[in-house]
């Protein structure tokens, strides 16, 4: 252990000097956004965490890696552009995936690593019913859940009109989730999410999500198709929410998005653009979706069918 602890004093004076004459002028004065510099040093504070687990010094990571020692230091620094094949590098030699490089605080603990790792050895088939049976032990009571209600599905399902009917049927508010974020960003979500793209839009998302299970102990919520792409805010809703995918075949979704006059995807002149993202979509969320607790075809339902259904598979 001392031995590690002096190669790496030894590592630091050796490259100090190289690293200032090696980076660039511009690379050390340019200013980087705030995203940009907190993203780096999460990199840096990985690799040297991972290289710290390992007793590894900068000198041996180099040697391992085929990175040289002053771009290794840089990196450790949170200092200049790091490439893909770089990252990729480093990586394979601290037996770690990319990804891991960017983790946060929580995601390097050790039990969770482990059950990571156990997840990933099972085959695909298994997931389902593991993730059930965590949810089933670690979950709030189905009765308790049941107290707040989600509705889920692509535009055209039937979310406001069956979740508004919902609502008065069991005298509960109704909430949809959109408004909810357009209230708390002053601004419609266009604008929301040009001012702040996708990734504020669905932090802003998740907030507002989370504010509605403190306000409201009974609810008929109804969220953006999107939201079960996100796993944070989905997690949110599986467990606390009793979930419903409301969903219809894709001819059914673009007639009724036609009959919201929504033009950026209902325009009849591109109907087979519009048809094929229905398509892509419903596929690519298909097994996102199905994790609901319980779903209803609207098709050929009328809005009082389809509220029975919810009703009768609470009661039971």
């Amino acid at each position: 252990m001392t031995g590690d602890i002096v190669a790496a004093e030894q590592d630091e004076k050796e490259v100090q000097t190289e690293v200032q004459a090696d980076v660039p002028a511009e690379t050390q004065s340019a200013g980087l956004d705030a995203d940009s510099a907190a993203l780096l040093a999460v990199l840096a504070r990985n690799i040297r965490h991972f290289r710290g687990q390992r007793g590894m010094t900068r000198k041996n990571l180099a040697e391992q890696s085929g990175v040289s020692l002053p771009h290794l230091a840089r990196m450790e620094s949170s200092q200049g552009n790091v490439s893909v094949v770089v990252l990729g590098k480093v990586a394979k030699a601290l037996n770690q995936s990319v990804a891991s490089l960017f983790g946060d605080e929580e995601a390097r603990a050790g039990d969770l690593n482990l059950i990571v790792e156990f997840l990933k050895r099972q085959p695909v088939s298994n997931l389902a019913r593991i993730r059930e049976q965590i949810f089933a032990d670690f979950q709030p009571a189905e009765g308790v859940r049941k107290d707040r209600i989600v509705l889920t599905g692509l535009r055209g399902a039937g979310k406001s009109t069956v979740g508004q009917a919902l609502a008065t049927r069991l005298g509960r508010p109704f909430v949809e989730l959109n408004r909810e974020v357009e209230e708390e960003a002053g601004l419609s979500l266009q604008e929301i999410i040009t001012l702040y793209g996708q990734s504020g839009y669905r932090n802003l998302e998740r907030r507002c999500l989370e504010q509605v299970v403190v306000k409201h102990p009974q609810v008929v919520l109804a969220t953006g198709g999107g939201i079960v792409a996100e796993p944070l805010t989905y997690e949110i809703l599986l467990n606390s929410f009793f979930t419903v995918w409301l969903h219809a075949e894709p001819d059914t979704h673009f007639r009724r998005v036609m009959d919201q006059h929504d033009i950026r995807i209902a325009k009849p002149a591109l109907h087979r653009e519009a048809m094929d993202n229905i398509h892509r979509t419903l596929e690519a969320r298909d097994h996102l979706y199905r994790m609901a607790a319980f779903d209803v075809d609207t098709t050929r339902l009328t809005v009082d069918e389809v509220v029975a259904r919810i009703v009768g598979q609470m009661a039971g």
